[in-house]
């Protein structure tokens, strides 16, 4: 304890001179100036109305003398607005802390994820310990801010996004994606746009319409997008800028492997249900992936092929993207100030796309990405294929699975029947021998056929097939 602590502690009634308490009030002034409170009390000449995405009038709070010094303005309209976090991984964890540092001014958040904790996830999730291992991401992550952060509430969720309704995703305000899966992020941005509701003359609702802000990073790379569903472009939109998973040959696989990868999937593909053919594989079991490490790593070795580590077994498996922290810390703050601004609307809003490539310096750009007029998520847009009339029913489903519109199930059904379902099982059943039918026997040319698949949740694609 230094001298000067010494003779405070010693002296507690001692007198404070004017320069002290001047001195001290100087340094209070410029703590409370830098705080959201004082930014939102202010008016501000980049309201959001002044930018090029304008979503509401920003309104100065105007602080009371009330318990909590909360009584209206842009302050209300934070501690009032429930947030969703979608993902407690690397970069849900970052989210989840920045929401927590907003000192109070975020009241209610929701976090949602499925996986439970790894211990290759210490290194850069660092809101869970060794102890946390096996244990819900979402659990865990909720306890520990509501414990560093009691001025925030945050609930979990364990499980899948898709287990929950519409009604689940409309209580909240905004929703903030931290997911590293591509088909995961396409389901949820479905699931935005399918809340919007129009007016008698086709025209969105605005009080329908939730934000969705959606982050992604790779390595030093990193994306942040504010996504007003119906209104601007949206996931789907810019599903071309992701490219597709490459399938590697399963006799390539099984017979001639030539990187580390074809060992792991051999493994896992072909390796686990011959000795496990009761069991399905599960990914987030350390056991599980302890096999198959062991396993690739043996073929591997069969073959004089390097580079089979544990790491690279679950990034294969899970098909995980890599991550760095410093890129998840940068994206996580990008999309989380966009959250604070469509909740308060005390600044212009991005519009509608942010890039960091930390690989090439620490610059980033915004551009505006454009809506696809064919987008099948956010626009009222009927595609159109022509077809030989021979072409079977398999081949056209097959052709929705590897063509631009990347379905995973597709169902599909004209206006007078039902070609294939894929649920309920005896519905399948049913439908299976349309599958070897051609076209020109099952519809007429120019029917127009409607698609639906779990990627697009409460949606469906109007698809009209003209047969030559």
């Amino acid at each position: 304890m230094t001298k000067r602590a010494l003779s405070m502690t010693a002296c507690p009634s001692a007198p404070i001179d004017a320069a002290t308490t001047g001195s001290n009030s100087r340094r209070s002034t410029s703590r409370q100036r830098g705080t959201i409170r004082t930014l939102l009390s202010r008016p501000s000449p980049f309201g959001n109305k002044s930018g090029s995405l304008p979503m509401g009038g920003f309104s100065a709070n105007v602080e009371s003398n009330g318990e909590d010094g909360i009584r209206n303005g842009s302050l209300v309209a934070l501690k009032d607005s429930k947030i969703l976090v979608v993902g407690a991984g690397g970069l849900g964890c970052e989210i989840l802390k920045d929401l927590g540092m907003l000192e109070g001014v975020v009241g209610e958040v929701c976090v949602m994820d499925l996986d439970t904790i790894d211990v290759t996830n210490l290194n850069r999730q660092f809101l869970f310990r060794q102890k946390d291992i096996g244990q819900s991401k979402a659990v865990v992550a909720a306890e520990f801010i509501n414990r560093r952060c009691p001025w925030i509430n945050v609930t979990p969720y364990n499980g899948k996004i898709q287990d929950k309704d519409a009604d689940f995703y409309r209580q909240f305000k905004v929703v903030i994606s931290g997911l590293d899966n591509i088909e995961a992020r396409r389901w949820l941005n479905g699931m935005m746009s399918s809340l919007v509701e129009f007016d008698e003359e086709g025209d969105p609702i605005p009080e329908t319409i939730i934000p969705l802000i959606d982050g992604g990073t790779e390595g030093f790379s990193g994306q942040s997008r504010l996504i007003l569903p119906r209104i601007t472009s949206c996931f789907e939109c810019s599903l071309d800028t992701f490219a597709p998973s490459k399938a590697v040959p399963l006799c390539t696989i099984a017979e001639t492997p030539r990187i580390p990868e074809h060992c792991i999937a051999y493994a896992f593909i072909l390796q686990w249900p011959k000795e496990f053919p009761d069991k399905k594989l599960d990914a987030d079991s350390p056991s599980d992936m302890q096999w198959v490490y062991e396993c690739a790593l043996e073929r591997a070795n069969k073959f004089g092929i390097e580079g089979v580590t544990y790491m690279l077994t679950l990034g294969v498996v899970k098909n995980i993207i890599p991550a760095v922290a410093s890129t998840n810390a940068i994206i996580s703050a990008a999309c989380v100030n966009e959250a604070l601004k469509v909740l308060s609307f005390c600044s212009q809003s991005l519009n509608t796309y942010m890039m960091y490539v930390g690989s090439e310096g620490i610059n980033s750009y915004t551009f505006v990405m454009e809506q696809k007029s064919t987008c099948p998520v956010c626009t009222s847009h009927t595609h159109r294929l022509t077809l030989s009339g021979n072409t079977t029913l398999n081949s056209l489903l097959q052709l929705l699975c590897d063509g631009e519109f990347r379905l995973q199930a597709p169902s599909i059904t004209s206006s007078s029947k039902t070609l294939y379902m894929r649920k309920p099982v005896a519905l399948e059943a049913a439908t299976r021998p349309n599958l070897d039918k051609a076209l020109k026997d099952l519809i007429v040319s120019g029917e127009e056929l409607v698609v639906t698949d779990r990627v697009f949740p409460d949606t469906s694609l109007g698809l009209v097939v003209t047969l030559v």
